[in-house]
C-alpha cells in the first residue's frame, strides 16, 4: 500500500507553472511576471501631473452627456425626458430611420444606448475604434438633429402607455418607493408632441450643458471628430426655465395602497451633494448601514456585517428587507432606508428603523469603520474595471465639476476619513425633516408627525399608542 502511494506521488513530477492560455503561448511565465508584448498603461500629463489613463483595446466608447433630466421638467409635461430617451437614435437629418442607424453601427460592431436619470441624459455608442469617425457622426446627428416625426412620437407614446399599464399590473416596489420619496409627480404623456419635444431640446441641449466623453480612444482623434461634427451645428436657445429647486427636505405624505399585502416603507433624510466635502463620509455611513434582503443567493461580499444585517435582519425574522441607499445630486442628496415587513408588525418595523437612524450619531467601532472603507474602496475599483462605468464616471464628473478625480485620489480621500467625520454627518442629518413614503397595506402605519417625533427623540421610540403589540 505504501509503495502504491509513493508511486502515485512520484507520478506528478515537479510543480509546473500555470499557463496564461490554453494554447501554451507563454508556458514558462509565472503570474508574478508581466506578459511580453502587452502594452502598458499610458498616462497623459496635465501641469506636470499624471491625470488621464489611456486604456488599450480594439473597441472604444464615445458619448455625450447633457445636464438634462426629469428634475428640469418644471415648466414642461412630466415625463418628457423619458420620452426623449425612448426616441433616441431614431431618424435624423442624415439617417432616415432607426434601422438605418443600427445597420451603420453593425458594420463597425457597434451598439448604441440612451439613458436618462433625474439630472443627466447620456447618449453613448460603443464600436470598433477604426470606425470612430462614422459612429461619432451618427452620435452627433442623433443628439443634435433628431427628426422626431409624428409617426415616431405616436409609436413612443404607445410604448410608454404600455409601460405604465404594465407597471400598474406588476408594480416594482423599490423604484416606486424611491420615486415617491423624491416627490415625483406622475402625469400622462398624452399631450407630448414634436413641438413640445423640440422646445425642450432648444432649452437644455445647449453647449454650456453638454460634455463629450470617450474611453479607449485617442485624444487627438476625438477632438478632430468633435470639431467636425459638433461645432458646425447651430442651436436655437429659448429662455431657460431652470431646474426645480430641491431645497430642504420636508416631512410629506407619499403613501399609496398597493396590491401586495406586505407594506413597503421608506424614509429619507437630506444629506449633501456630491460636490461637498461630506460626500465621502456620507458614502461611508451608507456602507456601514448596508442591509439587503433576508435571503440572497450568491457568494460572499454581501455586507452581512453591516448594521442593518446584524441589528435588524438577523434579529427580526419578520422583516424581509432593510436596505440603505445614498442618492446624491449636484445640489443636495438623500440618505434613505427602505424596509419590508409582515403587515401585522408595521409599527415595530418603523420604530426599529428610526432607532437605527438615531444610532447613526453614536460611537463608530474602529473595525466597523475600516470594513466600510475597504468595502467602499473595493466597490469603487471593481466598478471602474468596466468601460461603460468609466465613461459615465468621466462624463458625470466633468459635467458637474469641469474636472475629474482619478480613482487613486478618491481612494486616498476614503482612506483619510476620520471617525469624527462619520459621526458628525450622522448627527447633522438627524436635525432635518424626513421625507417618507409607503406602499401596500398601510392601516397600521404611524403618521408622519409621529415618525418625525420619534426621529427627533433620544431613543427613536414611537408613542405608546403604537406599542400595544408588545
Amino acid at each position: 500500500m505504501a509503495a502504491m502511494v509513493l508511486a502515485a506521488t512520484r507520478s506528478f513530477g515537479p510543480p509546473a507553472y500555470r499557463r496564461f492560455s490554453s494554447g501554451g503561448t507563454y508556458p514558462n511565465i509565472p503570474l508574478s511576471s508581466p506578459l511580453p508584448g502587452v502594452p502598458k498603461h499610458v498616462f497623459a500629463t496635465v501641469d506636470g501631473q499624471e491625470k488621464f489613463e489611456s486604456k488599450f483595446g480594439q473597441f472604444c466608447i464615445v458619448g455625450i452627456l447633457i445636464n438634462s433630466g426629469s428634475r428640469y421638467e418644471a415648466t414642461y409635461l412630466s415625463g418628457i425626458a423619458h420620452f426623449l430617451e425612448k426616441l433616441a437614435f431614431s431618424s435624423t437629418a442624415r439617417f432616415n430611420s432607426k434601422d438605418e442607424i443600427l445597420l451603420t453601427l453593425e458594420k463597425h460592431g457597434g451598439i448604441c444606448d440612451c439613458q436618462t436619470s433625474s439630472d443627466t441624459t447620456m447618449y453613448a455608442v460603443s464600436a470598433d475604434s477604426k470606425g470612430l469617425d462614422t459612429v461619432f457622426g451618427l452620435l452627433a446627428d442623433a443628439v443634435l438633429q433628431p427628426q422626431l416625426t409624428d409617426e415616431e412620437v405616436e409609436m413612443m407614446r404607445m410604448a410608454v402607455q404600455f409601460e405604465l399599464e404594465d407597471l400598474n399590473m406588476q408594480p416594482d416596489p423599490e423604484p416606486l418607493l424611491t420615486e415617491m420619496i423624491h416627490e415625483a409627480a406622475y402625469r400622462l404623456y398624452l399631450n407630448i408632441n414634436r413641438e413640445v419635444l423640440h422646445s425642450y431640446l432648444r432649452n437644455y441641449y445647449t453647449p454650456d450643458r453638454v460634455v463629450l466623453a470617450g474611453v479607449s480612444v485617442e485624444d487627438e482623434h476625438l477632438v478632430e471628430c468633435a470639431r467636425k461634427y459638433l461645432l458646425g451645428v447651430q442651436a436655437a436657445v429659448d429662455v431657460d426655465s431652470g431646474p426645480v429647486h430641491w431645497g430642504d427636505c420636508q416631512a410629506r405624505k407619499g403613501r399609496q395602497p398597493g396590491p401586495d399585502p406586505h407594506p413597503r416603507w421608506g424614509i429619507g433624510l437630506e444629506s449633501c451633494s456630491f460636490l461637498e466635502e461630506d460626500f465621502i463620509p456620507f458614502a461611508l455611513l451608507n456602507m456601514m448601514m448596508g442591509g439587503g434582503g433576508s435571503f440572497s443567493a450568491g457568494g460572499p461580499g454581501k455586507g452581512i456585517f453591516s448594521r442593518l444585517y446584524l441589528d435588524v435582519l438577523s434579529r427580526h425574522h419578520w422583516i424581509y428587507n432593510a436596505t440603505s441607499y445614498y442618492l446624491s445630486y449636484e445640489d443636495t442628496g438623500l440618505l434613505c432606508i427602505l424596509a419590508i415587513a409582515d403587515p401585522r408588525q408595521v409599527p415595530e418595523m418603523v420604530e426599529i428603523i428610526t432607532k437605527e437612524f438615531i444610532l447613526m450619531g453614536g460611537t463608530v467601532d474602529a473595525v466597523e469603520r475600516e470594513r466600510a472603507k475597504t468595502q467602499l474602496t473595493s466597490m469603487l475599483m471593481m466598478n471602474l474595471e468596466s468601460r461603460p462605468v468609466i465613461f459615465e464616471d468621466v462624463g458625470r464628473q466633468v459635467l458637474a465639476t469641469r474636472s475629474r478625480k482619478l480613482p487613486q485620489e478618491l481612494c486616498t480621500f476614503i482612506r483619510n476619513e476620520k471617525p469624527e467625520d462619520v459621526k458628525r454627518v450622522a448627527s447633522k442629518i438627524l436635525q432635518g425633516k424626513p421625507a417618507e413614503a409607503a406602499l401596500g397595506k398601510l392601516t397600521d402605519l404611524p403618521t408622519d408627525e409621529h415618525i418625525q417625533t420619534a426621529l427627533w427623540s433620544k431613543d427613536g421610540r414611537l408613542l405608546r399608542t403604537y406599542r400595544n403589540f408588545r
